[in-house]
């Protein structure tokens, strides 16, 4: 088996991979304007400029997580205690600012929470090798204890915090909201690190080969670690968007939102065995899971619909992954031949 053979192998698994990621992201959008046909011919206001400024603005925040969470999963590992970490994140500027701390700083310092709990993550993962699943299903229970010490039983309203803070998520440029600028940025930003830098390529190539990446020398263990930061960090930024968008705040801020987070991911067809997805695509997945939401509203169904929907896409996405992850593997075999 020569070398040109294994590396044309390799090269015609990374176009098919494009390729799949391409039509995945031509799917949701398909099935987007399919949704959104078929609401408003039952329901006409639903196509109205309030109502799709409504949507944008509720997936805003997630955009930004599911970009942290695309990160994560892109390594071959997973994030569930996102949703933790917003909450003790929008707590902890919540309850700063109560206390007279100025803006910036109560800013800052819930961002730095964030990372701080994705550093815990990262480290019980890349360094002392603890399933992901596992670690951040204990971090995520660690991290909502936190939120419950902070909060005291008290819930923080818009009446104990600085008008100024409520209006990081309340103005707009241009007639642009500023929440949406904030998630545009994010996943611009993200997009452009996975694309065109060398570590951007390493982080996909830790959850596609690990095993080549270990032999070339790419430092696994470091990126895998830094990736949990990066992820902390942007879920300590949604928690400080969270708290200025709802204006209240307690204990179970961002509950239950990890699911969501995870099902947007895969639905925009990011592998959830690692190596291949873009951050467009996980947007796309969260818009359109997003726009499920509210037409489930405006239809006037059963909101409870929604956690069905976001537990069937997940199967549905981890099925057809498996199957994709198979087909490429055999392409890869019959090339090294």
């Amino acid at each position: 088996m020569s070398t040109s053979a294994i590396d044309r192998g390799k090269a015609n698994v990374e176009r098919k991979v494009r390729v799949v990621s391409s039509l995945r992201e031509s799917s949701i959008l398909v099935a987007l304007v399919l949704l959104v046909a078929v609401v408003t011919a039952i329901q006409p206001r639903f196509l109205s400029f309030e109502n799709i400024t409504q949507i944008l603005l509720s997936v805003s925040i997630a955009v930004i997580l599911v970009s942290a969470q695309t990160l994560v999963i892109i390594t071959g590992n997973i994030d569930l205690s996102v949703g933790s970490i917003v909450g003790v994140s929008a707590l902890v500027a919540a309850d700063l600012l109560a206390h007279g701390v100025t803006i910036p700083i109560a800013i800052i310092l819930a961002i730095l929470c964030g990372a701080v709990g994705g550093a815990l993550n990262g480290l019980l993962v890349s360094y002392l090798r603890v399933p992901s699943i596992v670690a951040t299903l204990g971090t995520l229970a660690i991290f909502r204890g936190v939120a419950f010490l902070i909060a005291q039983g008290r819930q923080l309203s818009a009446s104990d915090v600085p008008t100024t803070y409520l209006q990081l998520t309340a103005g707009s440029v241009f007639g642009v909201p500023y929440l949406l600028i904030y998630a545009a940025v994010v996943a611009a930003v993200l997009s452009i690190v996975l694309r065109t830098t060398l570590t951007g390529r390493r982080v996909y190539a830790i959850g596609s080969r690990p095993a080549t990446a270990d032999e070339v020398g790419i430092p696994r263990k470091r990126i895998l670690f830094w990736v949990y930061v990066i992820a902390g960090l942007l879920a300590g930024i949604g928690g400080v968007l969270w708290g200025s968008r709802f204006a209240t705040v307690d204990a179970n801020a961002a509950s239950g939102i990890e699911l969501g987070i995870v099902a947007a991911a895969v639905v925009g067809g990011v592998n959830i065995f690692g190596g291949s997805g873009t951050i467009l695509g996980a947007a796309l997945g969260a818009l359109l899971l997003g726009t499920i939401n509210n037409a489930l509203a405006v239809l006037n169904l059963d909101q409870n619909w929604l956690q069905a929907i976001q537990g069937f896409v997940i199967l549905v996405a981890v099925i057809a992954d498996a199957r994709i992850k198979a087909s490429l593997a055999r392409i890869l075999n019959t090339s090294g031949r």
